[in-house]
């Protein structure tokens, strides 16, 4: 990389963890399509781990569930944003180890995990391909990573009602990650796209449930007018459902292996 991509990147990385850092208070109130993703990868969990990291933990919820289900394991939790960290020390105590780190420049030694999980974290990563040969690196032979990230589209009907092609997360396609996991020498042992949709009362729980995951990035100039909510609101309600308004997540549900 050169010093300009550098610089692009730290920024990047700076305006997630800050974004989470904020939401960290209100995550676990409105993490509701978070938590329902993260069950697609709980069924297929080994029965035993022993080193286990969760990668992106956010505030906790799933490491500390990794901790009940593994109690002999030692379960690390690794975050960006400096707020969710503090956040899961305060909900669920030191004896998990919480790690401030980057997933695609882990702070770990080779060989560190057998079992790596990790919901919709790897999305924010702006090289796929980093992630996975990071992922190769920490995992000892015979170890596993289970992974959801999210594919284009997703948030597709707030990008219609903003009319902001922005507003849509700037995810690697499945393709791309395909490559990455290729190139780094894991094996895909399972892969699963689905459409998970999600229904609120309004355009105002819409966005609280974005905003308050840390799920939307401030842009410069990014200043709304009541003129841009009430067409906003307009062209939403032309997406309504007897459930509501819908919320699509394109994801990705992958089961990876190191071969021994």
């Amino acid at each position: 990389m050169n010093d300009l991509t550098l610089k692009t990147e730290a920024n990047w990385q700076a305006r997630v963890a800050h974004a989470f850092s904020r939401a960290a208070p209100r995550y676990d109130a409105l993490a509701t399509a978070q938590r329902h993703i993260g069950e697609l990868l709980w069924g297929a969990l080994p029965p035993r781990a022993f080193n286990v990291l969760d990668m992106g933990c956010g505030t906790g919820y799933w490491t500390h569930r990794l901790d009940e289900r593994y109690p002999t394991a030692r379960i690390t939790g690794l975050d960006l944003a400096p707020g969710m960290l503090e956040q899961a020390r305060q909900r669920h105590g030191e004896s998990i180890r919480w790690q401030l780190g980057d997933a695609a420049a882990l702070p770990f030694g080779n060989h560190a995990f057998d079992l790596v999980f990790s919901n919709l974290a790897v999305q924010w990563c702006r090289d796929i391909g980093a992630v996975m040969a990071e992922l190769y690196r920490v995992l000892t032979p015979g170890g596993q990573a289970h992974i959801t990230t999210l594919l284009p589209d997703t948030l597709e009907e707030i990008a219609f009602a903003w009319q902001r092609p922005e507003a849509l997360l700037q995810t690697p396609d499945r393709t791309s990650v395909e490559r990455g996991i290729g190139e780094s020498g894991l094996a895909i042992v399972r892969q699963t796209a689905t459409v998970e949709r999600f229904y609120y009362p309004d355009l105002k729980a819409v966005m609280a449930s974005i905003k308050g995951v840390g799920a939307q990035i401030a842009r410069p100039q990014a200043i709304l007018c009541r003129k841009d909510i009430a067409a906003a609101q307009v062209r939403f309600e032309q997406l309504r459902e007897w459930k509501g308004l819908p919320v699509s997540y394109h994801c990705l549900t992958l089961h990876l292996e190191k071969s021994l």
